[in-house]
């Protein structure tokens, strides 16, 4: 058994296999369906790699479609537990996601591979946040959704009829936390790559 610094929490990944055609399409454009498939498969292993390096919690791969793709089967070796996400929309995979770790863990942080400059010193913070008494906190994308939900509990109004994909996600997100009179904060706010015009900061990041 690892030793890990905060054995009580759960990060959760959310990852989709990368199949060619299946991942990063807004990206076909630019780098084909194979390229887009292939950067997709290098910001999972470095999401993941960076976690399991730092050695802060268990971590759950939430795999779609399954568990099967060679990827998912490597960083299972290298220490995470796979798990197969429930169908529905992005924010009935997150909630049963969410829902599942927290009967045995005390908090869970959910994050997904599109952000090549999320380290583990965020999801720390996150997790010490939560330890500290906050329901809740959110990690700002620049493009108006988040890179990161952490939750000492949770409820069905963050992830339900939820606007995903727009822009309008982290406001309602924040107006939800709000309305349930919950104790939450954000982190600072980071870039994902999910169109062309991403691909240049991508650049000065070492996949």
């Amino acid at each position: 058994m690892p030793n890990y610094r905060f054995p009580h929490a759960t990060l959760a990944v959310m990852a989709k296999a990368p199949i060619p055609g299946q991942v990063k399409t807004r990206l076909i454009p630019a780098l084909g369906a194979e390229g887009a498939s292939r950067l997709h498969a290098a910001l999972l292993r470095r999401t993941v790699g960076a976690m399991l390096h730092a050695n802060l919690c268990p971590i759950q791969l939430w795999c779609s479609p399954d568990t099967d793709h060679p990827e998912f089967i490597e960083l299972q070796v290298l220490g995470t537990v796979l798990k197969t996400q429930c169908p529905g929309d992005l924010g009935a995979r997150m909630g049963h996601a969410a829902r599942e770790c927290l009967e045995t863990a005390r908090k869970v942080i959910i994050i997904g591979t599109d952000c090549p400059v999320l380290h583990a010193g965020f999801v720390e913070q996150a997790i010490i946040t939560l330890t500290n008494g906050h329901d809740a906190i959110v990690g700002p994308a620049e493009d108006g959704g988040y890179y990161l939900l952490g939750l000492n509990r949770t409820a069905d109004e963050l992830f339900q009829s939820m606007p995903w994909g727009g822009e309008r996600v982290l406001l309602e997100t924040r107006r939800r936390l709000d309305n349930l009179g919950w104790r939450w904060s954000e982190l600072a706010p980071l870039w994902d790559v999910d169109r062309p015009e991403d691909l240049q900061r991508l650049e000065s990041v070492n996949l």
